[in-house]
């Protein structure tokens, strides 16, 4: 197992503890959010919560983001639209790619499943190319499995 793979294992614990007996999703968004920022020191770790036909943002660490992206529209409307996390190795070379900062180099973005349906998207930026990898998404998935379910 390697060091990042520890890493995630010790998150999820932290996660799930903190999730015990707690059923506000926003709490454990931000929770979670500065769990997450203050382990890998990502440039911007937050979510954004389906509401309607629009992404919302939710609680988030990092500079200041966009407050509303439509679905199917760049990197976070078209995981939630294809209801599958997207690694971006270079966000200049996706298409549509909504550029909240131009600090952004690289993301990952985690869709979040309550019954069957994307209630939210877990978004983490890098200011590093080609940050995110295989490990990365195993991980935040478990992650997002506990925000997921928590209500």
């Amino acid at each position: 197992m390697t060091d990042k793979q520890k890493q995630y294992e010790l998150l999820y614990k932290q996660l799930l503890a903190l999730a015990e007996g707690e059923s506000d999703e926003v709490a454990l968004m931000a929770n979670a959010a500065a769990l997450l920022h203050d382990a890998f020191h990502f440039w911007w770790t937050g979510f954004y919560r389906v509401v309607g036909e629009e992404l919302v943002l939710g609680p988030f660490q990092g500079p200041v983001a966009c407050t509303r992206i439509p679905f199917g529209r760049g990197v976070c409307g078209t995981a939630w639209k294809m209801r599958q996390t997207i690694i971006v190795p270079d966000v200049e070379q996706f298409p549509g790619h909504i550029a909240c900062s131009s600090a952004s180099r690289s993301e990952i973005v985690v869709p979040l499943f309550r019954d069957d349906r994307v209630v939210a998207v877990l978004d983490i930026d890098s200011e590093h190319l080609a940050t995110f990898d295989e490990t990365d998404r195993v991980g935040l998935e478990k992650l997002a499995g506990i925000l997921g379910d928590s209500k």
